[in-house]
């Protein structure tokens, strides 16, 4: 029962966040909007009138940072699979950036660092696609600089 409830919940914010992102969505809120105000002189500005438009906008976007925060998670976690699979299939790759996204901030910062390491190494290379890790750049470096200084 819960699981048919999820997948029903997930459906109808997919396709609610799909329909309110179209031109169509755009145009009918534009709509109310145009209504509304055509209505304030008929309303005389009044204090009610303009509660009807704060109190609907205000429930809509309420509603709707929910609706688009779950369509944004299942969207986030379904590229962060398909990035590990990436990963982890490709031969050299770094396997640290395996679920990269649980990792702290300050975890996500060293990493940084060891890539801009690799980008720095990187551009004193004449190919800059022949490194595949920092642990690789190192080593190809080293292994440069030794045939250099012979």
């Amino acid at each position: 029962m819960i699981r048919k409830t999820r997948r029903s919940w997930e459906k109808f914010a997919r396709q609610a966040t799909q329909w309110t992102g179209r031109p169509a969505a755009f145009a009918i809120a534009l709509a109310i909007i145009v209504v509304w105000l055509a209505t304030g002189p008929i309303f005389h500005y009044s204090d009610t009138w303009q509660l009807v438009i704060n109190t609907g906008t205000t429930i809509v976007t309420f509603l709707m940072v929910f609706l688009i925060q779950q369509t944004q998670n299942k969207d986030t976690k379904a590229i962060e699979l398909k990035l590990n699979e990436l990963v982890a299939a490709v031969e050299g790759a770094s396997n640290r950036l395996i679920d990269v996204e649980d990792l702290s901030e300050n975890e996500l910062d060293t990493l940084h660092r060891h890539y801009r390491q690799l980008v720095t190494m990187a551009k004193r290379d004449i190919k800059l696609t022949m490194s595949h890790s920092v642990e690789e750049a190192e080593a190809r470096h080293r292994e440069k600089s030794r045939k250099t200084n012979r």
